[in-house]
């Protein structure tokens, strides 16, 4: 029989790893990177060289660092064979590596000052830019719906997963003991209801799927009703003066907010006359969607060009790009009354830390989470109330007001989960995956009690036949 082996995302929502191994080959899905949590670094750091040497070939389902951020780390461990992904991810592996390798050694560069002063060893970097290059070689696009032979006992189809521009459902054909058997991997299913992805694609035939369980506790609020507190927000916040900050995910996130921005402006709905969107990765990625604006959701895009009367180059008039980091700087010396949307989205990184530093102690100003935040993320402190939180070294008392908008996940909900489960025709073993331990055995009472399904949830380092 293949045996599949769960390397991360067990228990935890990133750190996504799973070894899978039909009769004569050995296959890596996904390499992803921890976030969150006190001991991500160390685990990050782990060796990959025994990995490196077994791989024969590596598949990715899309372009988050918590599904690809160790594959530069895994090259420089001397994995020299394919990464399989669609063309969408390709590019967008391009923005998000290279962005990974920058911060990395930006941030490293601080912290081997300090150890220095300490009498510390330096560290070394995860992975750096020459990896990230020889990343990019590995990689051997495939379109959706085109069945591939990737080793001599393995073959594998892309779906559309409907969660960010280029993200796959995977479909693997394994030849094990004379016996065909087939393992599906949800990848991050899309909500239905995000603006400008399609839908996820059903599958119907599997022997056992890994099925990922982010949100499997609840649905989401419906987007009609999100959308209106954010419209409500926004007025709050203009009639308070005060800025608006939202954290957002480069890929994805940030691509339906602006979205949803334009469509409230074009509806007389925005009030502030200043959107900033200042994440250099955001913007890079925002230009790709632009350009591969084929791949999107065509109903979303009708209704957007209608609103603008077709005005391609007006789409969101108030927007303003700031690329550089002199650009960013002159945004916390204007008065209040902007949007600023800005990187990264668990407020672990990025520009959006310097926002937070001249803001958050500020009783006008309003703070949107509209993402997932991991347990041990500076977001999910906000998230949970905290008093006051710690940027660049010293501790900021948190005035702001705080809402959190979880119709704007990406994310499929228990409801779209369950149904998505049950389309398979026969009767597969659902492995649930990529969510912590309360919400996967929620999902699991769902899947049980609505579609009579088998269901088990796998710890890190287990090893199962399919």
């Amino acid at each position: 029989m293949a045996k599949l082996t769960f390397l991360g995302a067990t228990g935890e929502v990133t750190g996504s790893r799973y070894l899978i191994e039909p009769d004569n080959s050995t296959l890596l899905l996904e390499c992803g990177l921890l976030q969150g949590g006190h001991d991500a670094d160390e685990r990050n750091r782990a060796p990959l060289s025994d990995l490196a040497r077994r791989v024969d070939a590596v598949v990715l389902s899309h372009a988050h660092l918590d599904h690809c951020g160790l594959l530069p780390r895994l090259i420089r461990a001397g994995y020299r064979g394919p990464i399989h992904c669609t063309p969408a991810t390709a590019e967008l592996l391009e923005i998000m590596l290279r962005d990974a390798a920058f911060v990395m050694e930006r941030e490293l560069e601080a912290e081997n000052a300090w150890r220095e002063k300490r009498r510390k060893s330096p560290l070394e970097p995860l992975f750096d830019l020459d990896d990230v290059i020889a990343t990019l070689d590995r990689c051997e696009p495939l379109a959706y719906g085109e069945p591939r032979r990737i080793t001599s006992d393995a073959t594998i189809v892309f779906r559309d997963a409907g969660h960010i521009l280029g993200s796959a459902i995977v479909e693997f054909n394994l030849q094990s003991a004379g016996r065909r058997r087939r393992l599906v991997f949800s990848g991050d299913l899309g909500n239905p209801t995000s603006a400008l992805m399609n839908a996820p694609q059903r599958v119907h035939n599997a022997d056992a799927v890994l099925l990922e369980s982010t949100y499997g506790d609840r649905d989401h609020r419906p987007l009609d009703e999100t959308i209106e507190e954010l419209a409500g927000i926004l007025e709050t916040a203009s009639d308070d003066g005060g800025n608006v900050l939202i954290p957002a995910f480069a890929v994805g996130r940030t691509q339906a907010l602006l979205y949803h921005l334009a469509l409230l402006y074009y509806d007389n709905r925005l009030p502030q006359q200043r959107i900033f969107l200042d994440a250099p990765m955001g913007i890079e990625v925002s230009e790709l969607y632009a350009r591969l604006y084929r791949q999107l959701n065509e109903s979303d895009l009708r209704t957007l060009r209608e609103a603008a009367s077709d005005d391609y180059t007006q789409w969101l008039p108030p927007l303003r790009i700031t690329r550089t980091p002199e650009e960013s700087m002159q945004i916390n010396r204007l008065s209040g009354g902007a949007i600023i949307i800005a990187g990264s989205g668990m407020c672990e990184g990025g520009r959006i830390l310097h926002h937070l530093r001249y803001n958050v102690g500020r009783r006008n100003c309003h703070l949107i989470i509209s993402g997932f935040q991991a347990s041990g993320t500076r977001g999910r402190q906000l998230v949970d109330g905290a008093d006051e939180i710690t940027l660049f070294g010293e501790a900021l008392p948190v005035r702001a007001t705080v809402h959190t908008l979880g119709g704007l996940s990406a994310h499929a909900g228990q409801s779209e989960l369950v149904g998505w489960a049950a389309a398979f025709e026969d009767r597969p073993v659902f492995y649930l995956v990529h969510g912590e331990r309360a919400k996967q055995e929620a999902l699991q009472s769902a899947l049980e009690e609505q579609i009579d399904a088998d269901v088990r949830i796998p710890r890190m380092g287990d090893s199962v036949e399919i």
